[in-house]
């Protein structure tokens, strides 16, 4: 646990494997959004009780802003976004915007197929696969169909789903992981080369590099 001062504290499990504690730990990161990190071994037997320790709900991350707790990774965005709005953690233009909680929302509730299949392993580089379950391939068909329309509609002064880094990214960010690991050749699910790019970005971030670094100390 690091001992910020902050007055937020972040409760997040395994960073090799824990997609939805990257979720906001990335966003916060990036937006230099101070906090404490509380570590939870989700390999550990009594994982549950160290979890309930933190949160009734007895799932990770779970954020903490003083004695207010903030569950599920969705929802601490929306409360960062609506406690800091000077950092533009959703687009300022209502379009883009909309279309940003479209996405991040979509991504909260669906692509379940994708990620049974594709369980998020940052540190992996060798489990790439030629093919999948029809249902697996939809889900990668409409991850980058996704990507290249926002990244044409909305992103093309930057680098991002929306030009700039938002709570989108931090959405899709264990998604670009899951298809760097498994996908060789995203050209098969209709990629034009934006979403190669795209997940280069993701991974160009200090702030990945930072969760990876952080994922390799855990596993030695």
């Amino acid at each position: 646990m690091s001992m910020s001062g902050a007055n937020y504290r972040l409760v997040i499990g395994n960073k090799n494997t824990s997609s939805w504690s990257l979720r906001p730990w990335l966003l916060m990161k990036r937006l230099a959004i101070p906090f404490d990190e509380v570590n939870i071994n989700l390999r550990d037997a009594d994982r549950a009780d160290q979890i309930k320790a933190h949160s009734p709900a007895g799932k990770v991350p779970v954020l903490w802003a003083g004695d207010l707790m903030v569950w599920d990774s969705l929802a601490i965005l929306e409360y960062l976004a609506d406690k800091h709005p000077d950092l533009g953690i959703w687009p300022s233009d209502l379009a883009a915007r909309a279309i940003a909680r479209s996405v991040s929302a979509e991504m909260h509730s669906g692509f379940q197929a994708l990620r049974e299949a594709c369980p998020m392993s940052i540190l992996s580089t060798s489990r790439h696969q030629d093919a999948f379950p029809e249902p697996v391939e939809d889900n990668i068909r409409r991850v980058i169909s996704l990507w290249i329309e926002t990244r044409n509609r909305f992103g093309k002064s930057g680098r991002f789903l929306f030009a700039k880094f938002s709570a989108a990214d931090a959405m899709y960010a264990p998604v670009a992981s899951r298809l760097k690991t498994y996908v060789p050749d995203l050209t098969r699910y209709g990629d034009d080369g934006t979403a190669k790019a795209y997940i280069d970005t993701v991974f160009g971030m200090p702030e990945m590099a930072a969760w990876a670094n952080g994922a390799q100390a855990e596993m030695a």
